[in-house]
């Protein structure tokens, strides 16, 4: 994958950083497996795996609240934009504060970036974490800024709101599929560490 297109200085620092705690890893008697997805994958299928808590959050609002669009306040709307950018970078600032309180050298071990060519803002942690600790850091965002702003959009009807969040759990649609794949993933080893990969978008499991 690293011959397939040329790293930028933050990732090959980030890489130069992972060989060394992979080499530390091997000497500890981990091995180490790839749970990796592409860009096409991720862009595929992110909607697809996202579409039934979108539905589901849509049944739940209309039969509360109907879809009224008439009484629903849209003088916020121009705001839109603003507010989406804002709660896209604050999806990986949640990432980066729960990775980092379970990480052994917190939030240094943290560490945000822009991917320009997608324009996506990215967090990602240096370090290995038990599979439940990856796994809430992961969902979080999606979590707060999507489930959470959802029910509170049914109980204050507020369709705008509601809109917002359903975009917010679309944009979770990356961070599902690599907790899809953490999940699916079974290793017949006693002990597994979970970490990110240094510069494709999943992660690399350490176990022994």
């Amino acid at each position: 994958m690293e011959n397939e297109r040329k790293l930028t200085e933050k990732e090959i620092k980030r890489k130069d950083r992972f060989d060394i705690l992979r080499k530390d890893m091997q000497k500890k008697g981990y091995s180490e497996k790839e749970l990796i997805i592409t860009l096409k994958e991720a862009n595929g299928k992110s909607l697809l795996v996202t579409l039934p808590f979108v539905i589901a959050a849509a049944t739940i609002y209309y039969s509360v609240n109907s879809f009224d669009t008439v009484s629903t306040s849209f003088k916020y709307s121009v705001l839109l934009l603003p507010i989406i950018i804002i709660l896209i970078v604050l999806h990986e600032l949640i990432h980066g504060l729960v990775w980092g309180v379970f990480a052994r050298n917190h939030f240094r071990s943290i560490e945000f970036g822009v991917i320009w060519k997608a324009f996506t803002p990215y967090c990602t942690c240096s370090e290995p974490m038990t599979k439940w600790q990856y796994i809430t850091g992961a969902a979080m965002p999606t979590i707060v800024l999507g489930f959470g702003t959802a029910a509170f959009s049914v109980v204050s009807n507020h369709l705008l709101l509601f809109l917002i969040s359903e975009l917010m759990i679309i944009s979770g649609g990356g961070d599902f599929l690599i907790i899809l794949k953490t999940l699916l993933f079974h290793s017949e080893k006693k002990e597994s560490m979970y970490c990110d990969h240094p510069y494709e978008c999943g992660l690399v499991v350490f176990e022994r």
